[in-house]
């Protein structure tokens, strides 16, 4: 795979990181509304998948991966570090009960990037110790999306933006109406899932969350 992202520059493109969710296809293809929020101004894809078998999953991750190379946004597959590999994709993102992330990182070399999520100064810190590329923190405001997930506040996530040194992006409830919250706390972006692809424009979501980023994120 074409290799047009480093981990020293990855936190350029984090400024608007999009999930994928399955829950709102409605019959349309994921690629199709993949497509639809780059061309919005999503600048980091990752691809999650929880329910689907091996091959579709690799299939599909193939496809995703044709297609951000061909806007030049990086991507990642939630979890799964096989699939990850095998489908060229830039790298791989696990959460505190996946695969710990130091054998994460010896698995994949350090070439590919390594996303970890985090919900405390202590995770995050043995996080970056063990080779993150970029932590995901959060819950930051209450979410539907992820049952686990646990309200950790604004106050938690600005301790862990000030402790690392390796970009933060936040994740957990976030939307175009309570982003400017987030000014100050020196995350590189903010991970949507339901804000870009549960709207019926998702080119739309994702140009108007663009907007208020930049008004946030120097």
């Amino acid at each position: 795979m074409e290799k047009f992202i480093s981990n020293k520059s990855i936190k350029d493109n984090l400024m608007l990181y999009a999930v994928t969710d399955r829950h709102w296809l409605n019959g349309e293809p994921l690629i199709n509304q993949v497509e639809e929020a780059i061309k919005g101004g999503a600048s980091f894809i990752q691809l999650r998948e929880k329910n689907m078998n091996y091959n579709d999953f690799l299939n599909e991750a193939f496809e995703i991966g044709k297609l951000c190379r061909k806007y030049k946004v990086p991507f990642v597959i939630n979890d799964n570090v096989d699939i990850a590999i095998k489908s060229g994709a830039c790298g791989v993102h696990v959460g505190q009960s996946d695969m710990e992330a130091g054998d994460v990182r010896k698995i994949i070399g350090n070439d590919m990037i390594l996303g970890v999520s985090a919900h405390s100064v202590e995770q995050a810190l043995l996080a970056e110790k063990r080779g993150a590329s970029y932590l995901g923190v959060g819950a930051v405001f209450p979410t539907g999306t992820k049952d686990d997930a646990s309200e950790i506040g604004i106050e938690t996530l600005t301790d862990i933006c000030s402790a690392v040194n390796i970009p933060v992006v936040a994740i957990g409830g976030i939307k175009l109406e309570n982003i400017h919250l987030l000014k100050g706390t020196g995350i590189s972006g903010v991970a949507v899932i339901s804000a870009i692809f549960g709207k019926p424009d998702k080119k739309k979501a994702a140009s108007e969350l663009t907007d208020e980023l930049r008004k946030i994120i120097i």
